[in-house]
């Protein structure tokens, strides 16, 4: 009796899998062939999805790019010491061997009062003005100094007070302060894009479930029908919950699509930037990992917000 038991229940059980399985791609196929019964109403919550999550991957490739921006041209930041002017190249050279000695200096540079004058030369506007200077040159001798590799913000803000400190230096410029205040804001900016992102999330989940939630409303009567004939809520609420998965994956497909058409558009703008920095800029697009993980996301999020309405209107209706 056991023996023949057993084999009743596993027939039993996957007559049950069957039909669950089979409901399943019914569900699926049939909630696709509703939304396009009405492209006009599909296309417009597809778009509206679309554009909500993709305005949170456009920020990010901007603040990617412009963090990629900022480690190429931080890169090494130098600490420029400017000499009194009545220090001479003999007082230079001496203050820029006792910097080599230091722990925290990888290298040091001196230029000449000649080579400050040059180089303003080329810049655009001074030319005439340092021709039109009579022979004595007015610049001074110019340290540039190289903090080691690897050290901190702290550690190279006190390399700077100890330079300001000697006596022969009349200036210091330190340009790894506005890497500091780059990635001050680079740390908003992120901080900005997660809050959109998850409030452009909200009304993505907000956007299916009201779609969904007319979907039923408008399907009352056949509701009702199917649970007077004994009809679980979860057969009757599966073909919405494919509904909005649908609506997720399509609208974050169109999401994917609409920020790689956003790179493709800054493509020649940003290599043109790039080649005027000599190519050490390292502009790059969006991960391709991101880009599959925005359609899979969207879905998921499209399947939450039908699950939530579908939930509440059925327990409403029964």
């Amino acid at each position: 009796m056991t023996e023949k038991a057993a084999p009743r229940s596993e027939r039993s059980q996957a007559r049950r899998f069957a039909g669950w399985r089979e409901h399943h791609g019914w569900s699926a196929a049939a909630s696709l062939r509703r939304l396009g019964g009405r492209p006009l109403g599909t296309l417009m919550t597809v778009a509206v999805l679309g554009l909500a999550l993709a305005l949170p991957l456009a920020f990010y490739l901007l603040l990617a790019n412009v963090q990629s921006m900022g480690n190429a041209l931080g890169q090494n930041p130098a600490v420029s010491v400017f000499l009194k002017t009545d220090q001479a190249g003999a007082q230079a050279n001496l203050l820029a061997g006792e910097l080599r000695g230091r722990a925290d200096v990888a290298a040091v540079t001196v230029k000449t009062p000649q080579q400050g004058l040059d180089e303003l030369a080329t810049l655009q506007g001074f030319s005439g003005a340092v021709h039109a200077l009579d022979d004595a040159n007015p610049l001074p001798w110019v340290l540039v100094v190289q903090p080691r590799t690897g050290l901190d913000a702290a550690a190279v803000d006190k390399l700077v007070e100890s330079l300001r400190g000697e006596r022969a230096v009349d200036l210091v410029q330190d340009s790894s302060q506005w890497r500091q205040r780059l990635d001050a804001l680079l740390d908003v900016g992120h901080r900005a894009v997660l809050v959109l992102a998850g409030l452009l999330a909200l009304a993505a989940l907000l956007v299916v479930g009201n779609t969904v939630r007319t979907d039923i409303a408008s399907r009352s009567e056949e509701i009702g029908v199917l649970m007077l004939l004994g009809a679980s809520r979860a057969f009757v609420r599966r073909p919405y919950l494919y509904a909005g998965i649908w609506y997720g994956l399509f609208g974050g497909v169109l999401a994917s699509l609409l920020a790689m058409a956003i790179e493709l558009a800054l493509a020649g703008p940003a290599a043109e930037l790039d080649r005027a920095y000599g190519g050490r800029l390292m502009l790059g697009a969006l991960p391709w990992w991101l880009l599959l993980a925005v359609p899979l996301a969207a879905a998921v999020l499209g399947w939450v917000g039908a699950r939530l309405v579908s939930a509440w209107q059925l327990r409403k209706a029964a």
